[in-house]
């Protein structure tokens, strides 16, 4: 089979590599709008050649779009207007709803596998791309009865390959979840990050009082607002209602503390440290939604 992967970014780097390393695709095609980013994947050996999309769509069997959210919505209906019969298209976005509607009355819908591997770092670009990001992480598949059978096993075979476990939901219901564990931690170490910056003009004692406590919360401010902006934006609805129930909890620990009720307090820190136990069971189960 042949691979396309458009957008050699981290995912779409790592994507390609790990698929070429395991033997699941015979060749891999890169498409990337930047210059730069296509040098990179050329000396970094991401891909085994750089095309246009206009050719990746003639010739490849998958194509996978690793592009921001908003991009995915523009790209795939004409990605679907140009592969053959037999091509399965799917792409890795953080959103799912507005990709899936942006396709849903096309007439190769069905060849379209909706898709999210629950996997990254802070970083970005062709370098970030390594072997192993995404072994033993979940892959989510959404809306698997709006696409043909065969592309679906395809989709799940290639993240088989990756060694992802397999989860299975509709669109709405991953954007939920997502907004809650995922999208919500970003906004958070967003948050932080502008927090002690507003507060700390100076630079150095920053640096020089930072502990791996700050550094592992604050890390995912990092991480490229090209990227994220266009999920926050695309979820606004489900991030909205997520943020408002944090800022509920901030406002709780706040007020505890102002009235110096340290009881209260230390009572909100032993009801999270229940979030130890439930990570621990569904890493223990391979999820509660994980495919057998």
């Amino acid at each position: 089979m042949k691979l396309a992967v458009v957008g050699l970014g981290l995912i779409g780097g790592s994507i390609a590599l790990d698929l070429k390393a395991a033997g699941f695709v015979k060749e891999v095609m890169g498409v990337d709008d930047n210059a730069a980013h296509q040098e990179q994947a050329r000396i970094l050996n991401l891909v085994d050649r750089i095309t246009d999309l206009k050719t990746a769509c003639a010739e490849a069997d998958i194509i996978v779009l690793a592009v921001p959210v908003n991009h995915i919505s523009i790209l795939l209906p004409p990605v679907l207007d140009s592969i053959s019969d037999h091509a399965t298209v799917t792409d890795v976005g953080s959103t799912k709803l507005k990709i899936a509607e942006s396709v849903k009355k096309h007439t190769k819908r069905k060849r379209f596998v909706a898709s999210h591997p629950m996997a990254g770092t802070e970083h970005s670009g062709p370098s970030a791309a390594h072997v192993g990001l995404f072994k033993g992480r979940a892959a989510v598949i959404c809306d698997a009865d709006e696409s043909d059978p065969d592309c679906v096993k395809i989709i799940e075979a290639l993240y088989g390959a990756l060694q992802m476990r397999l989860i299975s939901m509709k669109s709405a219901e991953h954007d939920l979840h997502a907004a809650y564990v995922s999208h919500l931690s970003h906004i958070s170490s967003f948050v932080l990050a502008n927090t002690v910056l507003d507060k700390e003009k100076d630079a150095d004692a920053i640096f020089n009082l930072a502990s791996g406590g700050f550094e592992s919360t604050v890390r995912l401010a990092k991480s490229s607002p090209s990227m994220w902006a266009p999920i926050f934006e695309q979820n606004q609805t489900y991030i909205t209602e997520a943020l408002g129930a944090y800022i509920d909890r901030l406002k709780l620990f706040h007020e505890s503390l102002t009235a110096q009720n340290f009881n209260q307090t230390k009572k909100y820190m032993e009801q999270s440290n229940e979030i130890k136990r439930v990570l621990s069971e569904l890493g223990n189960a391979g999820g509660k939604n994980a495919k057998k």
